[in-house]
């Protein structure tokens, strides 16, 4: 009886330290898939130039922003960008023939796609280049600042992340 005993609580004790070695494993291919993906993001962005600060440190105006603006919400991102001009002629530019806001899009997005979505945009949509501005939401209320301000930390984290310059800007 007391070998039977015994072997019960090799077995049990074998048991416990393949579960260990299982999880162990699972979590460094979960670190590993996490690490690929992070790479994969920075590589799409290695064709944008590092920023060029003098080009964008007198722009105080959201409006006036060339590269993409991100307003943080709680539960979302709003993302605005403005497209290149397709025409390279200075004729006629920025005149109801031209207008620099009918190249301007806006779309509101989920945080989890921020990196897909910033990949999708074209070359000529990175002005100042590898650099985003991130303002907090004007419409967020007093009683939802903190929960938008941890959406703005997160957003900056994932930007670093990913390689991108981050210009935060004051909240409005």
């Amino acid at each position: 009886m007391t070998l039977g005993g015994c072997r019960k609580e090799e077995q049990a004790v074998k048991g416990v330290a393949q579960s260990a070695v299982n999880a162990e494993r699972k979590a460094q291919k979960a670190a590993q898939a996490k690490a690929t993906e992070m790479d994969q993001e920075r590589a799409a962005f290695a064709d944008i130039p590092l920023p060029t600060k003098s080009m964008y440190v007198d722009v105080h105006d959201p409006s006036a922003w060339q590269n993409p603006f991100v307003a943080v919400e709680t539960d979302t991102l709003d993302l605005r960008i403005t497209l290149a001009d397709a025409n390279p002629s200075s004729v006629g530019k920025g005149t109801l023939l031209r207008p620099a806001a009918a190249r301007r899009q806006e779309m509101q997005i989920r945080p989890g796609d921020l990196a897909k979505a910033l990949m999708a945009l074209p070359p000529g949509a990175w002005r100042y280049g590898r650099v985003v501005a991130v303002a907090e939401s004007p419409l967020a209320g007093k009683k939802e600042q903190p929960a938008v301000r941890r959406q703005v930390e997160a957003t900056i984290q994932k930007l670093n992340d990913m390689g991108i310059v981050v210009e935060e800007w004051p909240a409005r």
